[in-house]
């Protein structure tokens, strides 16, 4: 086989869409040709040096993603932070306390900053780079203009790399999986549609079994290619961050179409209305697909499939109340059986017992469930694009597309809700600051010759626990050693012939920049040691002992990351995940006893006079700091605490919750104004009483994950609960000609979706108790 061939087939697999290798080939071409510039032709070593750093920060530490225009963007930006913090590093570093007071603040601010967007996220380490290059080598003002001319050496550079130099072309892993899986729901739907139009079995009835075989398949998939994929907080956009989303809702998605399907052949009760709501849940379903394959198809086609769903949604829930029977009380004589009788000349109809009045409603119910679920994916997906088509601006602040916040609201929102004792991203910032600020003092005190390469081996090493970051002080020092001996290796047999190391430094640039996604952080070590003896043998020859300084300032920078990570939550990620999953149980709870408090408002006033709850707030604030521990906790090396599927399962089981405070939100903003004033106590009486009992259960949840309490037993389904709310609804929302009301019927759904979250306790206690949080 060519050789060539056999790399790229080794890197597809290590390195999805060549980003790491894209980055490095740019940046092996970029950074000697800079270097070369500034120290032969210019004579000028500083202006070499900072040129040759900003073109590795510029384009092996970032990969700004968007369009060209966007991404020049991006990197001008990228290139005026630079030219502020190098004058702020170099103003610092004439004391060694105004550096080290200087570090902790500037490198708190940069890493905290990446939680106000991922534009800010994927650039920290490129930023912190352009501080403590000037903060850990003092040089007198003087040297400043040289400095700066090197920024802007490299920033040109940078855009014209990213210009005409391999642009980006990588495709979000997620995508292409989750584009099956809702082409699969949609063939489901399609089949069940079909199932109960022809009103037969048979056949349609094996289609409706295969197609949801087919769904669970594709959905197992996805969820695989999820946990495999090293998302970490730093790598994803906002749009990236939608579709990460569509896993939790595909998945609810996936469940509830296990339910919603007939159970026999002889299963055929439904109605046309809720036909025609899967036929149009399908359709929009097809198109989510469409768009997540191929981006630049036409978003207002999804728009519009997503409003004619939303309009069949609606005549199901009209139809609904007119096919609805009407209820006795469980101990009337025409609930065992009477027949209808008249009064004069105008029929009455007797109706049916409560459980009859239940079951007429439960179809059109499911299919309201898939209807929402559906919609929500095609609302993420919408997201997403619409966040791949941001202003700059927009992107940079975190701005949430098509939002009523403006942006700088929206990234203040976004820092606030992080600025709490248990947040993953705070705790990680003050221990980065930290970090870097004792690796300033030290390397000032010890005088050791390369500061820079202490700070940077500390910012390197660092992780989220004391474990993971000894490990990797295991692999930076042993990958330091190796490097050593090779670049050692290379003098002995090369000596300082120059002309063969600038050939040799582009080639190990372009290797130093693969190998730490192809291989490991060891080997990214290894090869980078081996790049840093060649460009400062190039510059200053220093033979065998620039190797033996690297090593001392990688061990000092190791050690500094240790003593850090034992007394800064040395605990890490995984105790991170279960006070966010705690906290975000109980506010999600809430959010969702909130809803039910806005619905039964909504029977006596209409929704529009009353405001959306407050809960809601609360509840995403906390959700998007599970979200940052959770991914933190995926990207940590070293086996896991706490079991990846349990945890994920957990995870999901948020999601879950806030869709169903969602959907019983969405259901009665879509009830009618100027309802009838009639007595409904009863009626919310009950709801609030099951919205209680599932806050109380979930809020021992999460003192169960927080604090190592028992886990609740599941409760079991109230049948009687359930009865006197269908009671209620007979007693106070009726109009005076015994017709049921819409209102009536958003109440049963109500409950259903409160049903629909205690069948979930069994599932969260099972995984709660096997991951032993």
């Amino acid at each position: 086989m060519n050789p060539l061939r056999q790399l790229t087939a080794w890197l597809r697999p290590r390195d999805p869409g060549y980003a790491a290798t894209r980055r490095a080939a740019r940046t092996a071409l970029v950074m000697p040709s800079l270097f070369a510039l500034c120290s032969q032709v210019f004579h000028a070593p500083v202006t070499g040096s900072f040129a040759a750093f900003g073109a590795i920060a510029m384009l092996l530490l970032v990969d700004f993603s968007g369009t060209r225009v966007e991404r020049l963007r991006a990197h001008a930006a990228l290139g005026a932070a630079w030219i502020v913090l190098v004058v702020l590093g170099s103003l610092a570093a004439q004391s060694v306390w105004t550096a080290v007071g200087a570090t902790v603040l500037v490198g708190f601010a940069v890493l905290f900053s990446g939680v106000v967007s991922s534009v800010l996220a994927g650039a920290t380490t490129a930023l912190l780079l352009g501080f403590i290059l000037p903060v850990s080598t003092a040089a007198p003002l003087s040297q400043i203009p040289d400095r700066l001319f090197g920024v802007l050496l490299a920033t040109g550079a940078a855009m014209l790399a990213v210009t005409f130099l391999w642009p980006s072309t990588f495709e979000f892993p997620l995508a292409r999986p989750a584009a099956q899986v809702c082409r699969a729901a949609a063939g489901q739907l399609r089949a069940e549609a079909q199932h109960y139009s022809a009103k037969v079995g048979g056949r349609t009835f094996v289609q409706c079994v295969d197609c949801a075989q087919e769904t669970v398949s594709t959905a197992r998939t996805l969820r695989g290619i999820f946990l495999k994929t090293p998302y970490r907080p730093t790598g994803l956009s906002t749009g990236s961050r939608a579709l990460v989303r569509l896993v939790d809702e595909l998945t609810w998605l996936t469940a509830i179409l296990a339910e919603s399907g007939p159970e026999d052949e002889d299963d055929l009760t439904t109605d046309a209305e809720s036909v025609a709501v899967r036929r149009a849940a399908a359709e929009v379903l097809d198109l989510s697909a469409d768009l997540l394959e191929n981006p630049r198809h036409d978003v207002d086609r999804l728009r519009q499939a997503a409003q004619e769903l939303r309009s069949a949604l609606t005549v199901m829930e009209e139809r609904a109340v007119i096919r609805l029977p009407l209820p006795r009380a469980a101990g009337d004589a025409v609930a065992h059986g009477s027949e209808p009788t008249t009064t004069g000349t105008e029929p009455t109809t007797t109706g049916v017992g409560v459980e009859g009045f239940i079951d007429s409603l439960d179809v059109s119910f499911r299919a309201q469930e898939v209807a929402f679920v559906v919609l929500q994916v095609a609302e993420n997906i919408v997201t997403a694009r619409a966040a791949d088509r941001r202003r700059w601006t927009d992107r940079l602040l975190g701005r949430e597309p098509e939002s009523a916040t403006g942006a700088f609201a929206s990234a203040r929102e976004r820092a606030l809700a992080h600025l709490e004792p248990h947040s993953v991203w705070l705790h990680n910032s003050i221990r980065g600051a930290v970090g870097l600020g004792i690796a300033t003092a030290l390397a000032d005190r010890t005088g050791v010759e390369h500061s820079f390469w202490v700070m940077l081996g500390t910012l390197s090493v660092l992780r989220s626990n004391a474990l993971n970051t000894g490990q990797n002080a295991y692999r930076a020092i042993s990958g330091t050693v190796a490097g050593s001996v090779l670049g050692a290796g290379l003098l002995q047999i090369i000596g300082h012939d120059r002309p063969v190391l600038w050939l040799l430094l582009p080639l190990a640039v372009l290797v130093a920049g693969i190998v730490p996604a192809a291989i490991s952080f060891a080997a990214g070590q290894a090869a980078f040691t081996v790049t840093l003896v060649i460009l400062f043998n190039i510059s200053q020859p220093a033979g065998l002992s620039l190797i033996y300084v690297r090593i001392e300032d990688i061990a000092l920078g190791c050690a500094v990351s240790l003593v850090v990570g034992l007394f800064f939550w040395p605990r890490g990620a995984a105790a991170a995940v279960s006070k966010a999953l705690a906290e975000a149980y109980a506010d999600s709870a809430r959010y969702l006893v909130g809803a039910v408090d806005y619905a039964v408002s909504c029977c006596g006033t209409g929704p529009a006079a009353l405001d959306a709850p407050q809960e809601g707030r609360r509840a995403a604030a906390a959700a998007r700091r599970l979200d940052d521990a959770f991914r933190t906790y995926l990207a940590e090396r070293g086996s896991k605490a706490v079991p990846l599927g349990e945890m994920t399962t957990l995870v999901t089981g948020v999601v879950v919750l806030r869709l169903a405070a969602d959907a019983v939100l969405e259901l009665w903003r879509r009830s009618p104004t100027g309802l009838p004033a009639a007595d409904r106590a009863a009626a919310q009486k009950e709801l609030l009483v099951l919205a209680e009992r599932i806050l109380r259960w979930y809020e021992n949840l999460a003192e169960g994950l927080e604090g190592g309490a028992a886990v609740p037993e599941p409760q079991p389904s109230d049948h009687r609960t359930t009865v006197r709310l269908a009671e209620a609804v007979r007693r106070d929302l009726y109009d005076p000609d015994g017709q049921a009301t819409a209102t009536g019927v958003r109440i049963i759904w109500t409950g259903d979706h409160l049903e629909a979250v205690r069948r979930l306790e069994p599932v969260l206690a099972t995984a709660a108790g096997l991951a032993g949080v």
